[in-house]
């Protein structure tokens, strides 16, 4: 079995900033990549920030300059730092990883609960 857990949302102020932790963890043979994605209701999911194993990374445009992902390898984990943080920033923060459990499988999607971040004065 595999998990993934997401830490570290919550209340900030407009121009604060939090750091996102995302950890995949049980019976992992390899990652391909993992990613922040985010919601609001009523609207769709959105990418926020993504990373391969190797370090490649890409960015939605509203976050660029102002979040940064990264990646502990051995760990399973990610982080995603953000700064100032905007009011539009605020919705549900869920953590996706494409990994295989054995290597003869192919890559699957697996996600996180998500966690809650909301920016507000």
């Amino acid at each position: 079995q595999v998990q993934v857990v997401e830490s570290g949302g919550g209340l900030v102020q407009p121009g604060g900033s939090l750091r996102l932790s995302c950890t995949a963890s049980g019976n992992i043979f390899s990652w391909y990549a993992m990613g922040w994605y985010r919601q609001v209701p009523g609207k769709q999911r959105e990418t926020v920030a993504t990373t391969t194993r190797g370090g490649y990374t890409y960015y939605a445009d509203s976050v660029k300059g102002r979040f940064t992902i990264s990646r502990d390898v051995d760990k399973n984990t990610i982080y995603l730092q953000m700064n100032d943080l905007k009011p539009e920033d605020t919705a549900v923060y869920s953590c996706n990883a494409q990994l295989r459990t054995t290597q003869w499988e192919d890559d699957r999607d697996y996600w996180g609960q998500g966690t809650q971040v909301t920016v507000s004065s």
